[in-house]
């Protein structure tokens, strides 16, 4: 049981955060557009992406996921945490797309979400 609750806390680390890093990261474009390729455009997309608190944010907790994930890989049965970690990190990400306003896909997507939780529940029970 303390493995499930592990996976569903990474998912929600993972997918939440996806879209989160995505809009923090805007304006990233911008950034290359002005610099030459090479280091010094790399150095200026670093220095742009790490002085945002919209992108370190999410980052820090996405990579608190993986932290988590790997704590509970040592006690779970590794047959289930990729096929729920992955499943449900699709699903919180899409949710989570859906409440900063991105656009879903329509009905099918909600079709897929719903799979998805069955298939969770399966593989759970």
């Amino acid at each position: 049981m303390l493995g499930l609750v592990g996976f569903i806390l990474v998912a929600f680390c993972w997918g939440s955060t996806n879209p989160l890093i995505k809009a923090g990261s805007a304006g990233l474009e911008t950034v290359s557009a002005n610099h030459p390729p090479g280091w010094r455009r790399w150095a200026a997309e670093l220095r742009f992406l790490f002085t945002r608190w919209q992108y370190v944010l999410p980052l820090a907790l996405n990579l608190s996921g993986s932290v988590v994930y790997y704590y509970t890989l040592g006690k779970a049965d590794l047959s289930m945490a990729v096929p729920v970690t992955n499943a449900l990190t699709f699903v919180f990400s899409l949710l989570t797309g859906l409440l900063l306003g991105e656009e879903l896909g329509g009905r099918d997507t909600w079709l897929g979400m719903g799979l998805v939780i069955v298939g969770v529940i399966i593989c759970v029970s």
